[in-house]
């Protein structure tokens, strides 16, 4: 878990995506983080967090749903969601933290 704490404790946001293979809706959303990391460039991170190999990662942050998104910005987070977003709804919620 420290790890994990280094990842967000940091000055730009840092998209974090929980998913599993198996999970066709989380996958769907692998195209569209793609999309987001190349427009936010250096200005923030994506981070994709398989719940399989995370579990207990998973279960502190009580991700219930698949795909969960979760910014964070200096180490606090600033938003949550569950269900598939489109990129540019993604950019402009990453944008708001900027």
């Amino acid at each position: 878990m420290s790890k994990f704490g280094e990842l967000i404790d940091v000055e730009i946001p840092v998209l974090l995506d929980f998913y599993t293979d198996l999970n066709q809706e989380a996958n769907t959303m692998h195209a569209v983080l793609r999309d987001v990391a190349a427009a936010m460039g250096d200005k923030a991170k994506v981070i994709k967090i398989d719940v399989d190999k995370n579990q207990e990662l998973t279960e502190a942050l009580q991700v219930k749903g698949l795909p969960t998104l979760i910014v964070y910005k200096n180490g606090e987070m600033k938003w949550r969601q569950t269900g598939e977003q489109d990129a540019n709804t993604l950019i402009n919620i990453i944008e708001e933290y900027l």
